[in-house]
């Protein structure tokens, strides 16, 4: 199938699922010329998870796109942070406070302001990144309340091989309780049941751009 079949398809599953869903076209390691195919059909959210690789990619097309709005879902760097505030509208894996007091910084000293999300470590996995979900509510005050930083919801990935829907109805309580109203949870295996547990971003990339 081709990629706008694919797009076509995925987007219609999302509307049959929830009106409020923004779907979140993973683009990293994608051609131009196919993410290009998506910028004509009018799809303005795109996710990378690099800083270097979105800046080489990206910096043209934004400035040829407007509309376009670019999401960070990879892990980030504190040494990057500077170059991803430049380009990114969206970060959502913000999980430390070093990561956080910089951007507050940057943000004081520019008039630009971006979205993010916390991302929470929702199983406490040693190899995931994330704030763990004991200090997770504590973290989110303090981004909000003290660095004034723009956090608008939680962004999680469940563990490999197991039921996501209990991973994502944790989070939704946990955004629930801190008054957050974003959600980006679900990618291209899970994202009809992320919906289902109240995702208002999901994040898909193989399943439009898979050739077969």
């Amino acid at each position: 199938m081709s990629i706008i079949k694919n797009y076509i398809n995925i987007s219609n599953s999302i509307l049959s699922l929830s009106k409020k869903t923004t779907l979140i076209v993973v683009s990293k390691n994608q051609q131009l010329n196919d993410i290009n195919l998506l910028i004509k059909a009018n799809h303005i959210h795109f996710g990378e998870n690099r800083v270097q690789d979105a800046s080489q990619k990206w910096k043209n097309l934004i400035l040829d796109n407007f509309q376009l709005k670019l999401h960070l879902i990879g892990k980030l760097q504190s040494n990057k942070a500077k170059d991803a505030f430049e380009i990114f509208h969206y970060v959502h894996t913000l999980d430390n406070e070093k990561l956080a007091q910089i951007f507050s910084k940057l943000e004081s000293n520019n008039l630009k302001k971006i979205k993010y999300f916390i991302q929470v470590n929702i199983a406490n996995e040693i190899q995931k990144n994330g704030i763990s979900v004991d200090k997770a509510s504590e973290f989110i005050k303090y981004c909000i309340n003290d660095l004034k930083l723009n956090v608008i919801g939680l962004m999680c990935i469940p563990p490999v091989e197991s039921d996501p829907s209990q991973y994502f109805k944790s989070l939704s309580e946990i955004a629930k309780v801190n008054n957050l109203k974003e959600l980006s949870m679900g990618m291209s295996n899970d994202y009809e049941c992320a919906i289902n547990c109240g995702a208002t971003f999901v994040r898909v990339g193989s399943k439009i751009f898979s050739k077969v």
